[in-house]
């Protein structure tokens, strides 16, 4: 995995984070960041394969990478 694909993860994980924060926040506000940051943490370490389809799911997301990141 490049640099670019890492950072793109980062991304990806902290408008995760960020989404649900915000969407909890309304409704249980004092678990709401924990919630937002454990759903980053789980897209984010999930692009290792450990089990089931790992491996079509980091495709798939490699593909959409690839056509956010068309130089490489």
């Amino acid at each position: 995995m490049s640099f670019a694909y890492q950072v793109l993860d980062i991304l990806a994980a902290g408008v995760l984070a960020g989404i649900t924060a915000f969407g909890l926040s309304a409704v249980a506000p004092a678990v709401a960041t924990d919630v937002g940051v454990l759903f980053a943490g789980l897209y984010y370490f999930s692009r290792n394969p450990w089990g089931g389809n790992g491996d079509e799911v980091n495709e798939a997301i490699d593909d959409a990478y690839d056509t956010l990141l068309p130089g490489r």
